[in-house]
């Protein structure tokens, strides 16, 4: 069977595959470039900071900490803006061209040497960051024809999954022996092989002749485009409150040591690569049953961790299904995205992981708030769960207004990305 691709060229099944595989590669760079800096905060504190480090470790780990935010900051800039903009362009090209803007800003911030030129270095990394993972997973789902959309995103997601449980620790390990830069330089290489891989696997396929920046932007008119922006923002949140916090949890609370620590980070990213792929096929079901689904798995997971996190087995189980659903959520929200944005495609798969973004500042800053209040640090736990419940009720409100549409007689998004009546 051969798979056609806007006109008369045909693909065969390997050629699909070489290519996801690929687009899943960037993916993995990604992933690395974005987690790595927590497992080596103090590493670089100690290089940009050193008398700061010599005279509070703590000081000098707040400040670098600002190298994570502005990761965070540059992707929920960039995704809109960049998709936005060159919704026309020719989707390989583009592609291209943010793996070697990847490649470039990830080599900067290996040799910069101020903090402050690393803090613009990290910052401009992260702007194609939404953009690759929107346009990826848009050519994934022509890729993967109709009907399997989400689990080409998910295959695109796969990369950034798997990149917790092999690349984070592999690479977070060659910067704690031979210093964080080098850390960078080998994220770089990464990006370096996937912009080899992306031109040779992905096939050419062409932009969107008729977008222009004022449609993409038609997105933010829509209140169920802010809905599913909602959702990832707030909902996603729980898994960052306990993700940021997850080492002081397993060693004031669990009383592991700190060489259990990157065992516990392995758990987390196998649940997260098995709730991907999970998510991926069941929002092709349906993405409402899966969002609530999900959901629901998410805050029995914060329960169970909340209450049974001074227990090993339960630490490892409770992290497991927090990442696991977390990440099934993610193929879910974004295909939700797709279906409410209607014609402003581009920008609406880039946004989702603006959202995610700032799910991930929420989730650290108000777990931080209930830290420094002296409420410990299983209370990073239950702010998650309220955040999973607010992400809840915002999905609850999102398929009501899509109800009341459809009897109104009001086209609303179907699951297949259609629009249609809902009857009453």
């Amino acid at each position: 069977m051969t798979l056609s691709i806007d006109g008369p060229t045909t693909l065969s099944p390997a050629r699909v595959r070489w290519a996801l595989l690929a687009l899943a590669l960037g993916g993995f760079g990604i992933g690395s470039t974005e987690f790595v800096a927590m497992g080596l905060l103090p590493d670089i504190a100690h290089d940009l900071f050193p008398a700061l480090y010599a005279d509070s470790p703590a000081d000098a780990n707040a400040t670098a900490g600002w190298l994570i935010s502005a990761y965070a900051l540059g992707v929920v800039v960039g995704a809109p803006t960049i998709a936005a903009a060159a919704a026309r362009w020719p989707r390989k090209q583009l592609l291209l061209v943010l793996v070697a803007a990847f490649t470039l800003g990830t080599v900067a911030s290996a040799v910069l040497p101020t903090f402050e030129l690393v803090l613009a270095a990290r910052f401009v990394s992260a702007l194609p960051h939404g953009a690759y993972f929107g346009i990826a997973s848009l050519v994934a789902a022509s890729l993967m024809g109709p009907g399997r959309r989400a689990r080409g995103v998910a295959l695109v997601l796969s990369g950034l999954t798997i990149a917790n449980v092999i690349g984070v620790p592999a690479i977070t390990w060659l910067g704690q022996n031979a210093g964080w830069r080098s850390a960078y330089v080998a994220v770089a290489a990464i990006f370096a092989l996937t912009f080899i891989a992306v031109m040779v696997a992905v096939p050419w396929q062409p932009g969107d002749p008729r977008a222009t920046i004022a449609r993409e932007l038609r997105a933010f008119t829509r209140a169920q485009v802010w809905f599913a922006l909602g959702i990832g923002a707030i909902g996603f949140g729980g898994l960052f409150a306990v993700y940021t916090y997850v080492a002081p949890l397993a060693t004031d609370v669990t009383g592991l040591t700190p060489e259990f620590v990157p065992i516990v980070l392995v758990v987390i990213g196998l649940g997260m690569t098995v709730g991907n792929i999970v998510g991926g096929r069941s929002a092709d079901w349906s993405v409402r049953r899966s969002m609530y689904l999900f959901f629901g798995i998410l805050a029995a997971a914060l329960v169970l961790l909340g209450l049974t996190a001074s227990s090993p087995v339960g630490l490892l189980a409770g992290v497991f299904l927090v990442g696991g659903a977390s990440a099934a959520l993610s193929p879910t929200i974004q295909a939700r995205l797709m279906d409410v944005a209607r014609d402003s495609q581009s920008i609406a798969a880039a946004l989702n992981h603006s959202a995610l973004n700032i799910g991930n500042s929420l989730g650290a800053l108000f777990g931080g708030f209930a830290i420094a209040a002296g409420l410990g640090y299983v209370a990073p736990v239950w702010i998650g769960l309220v955040l999973t419940l607010v992400g809840i009720s915002l999905a609850l409100g999102s398929f009501a207004l899509d109800r009341a549409r459809g009897r109104r007689g009001v086209a609303v998004p179907h699951a297949t990305g259609a629009m249609q009546a809902i009857d009453a």
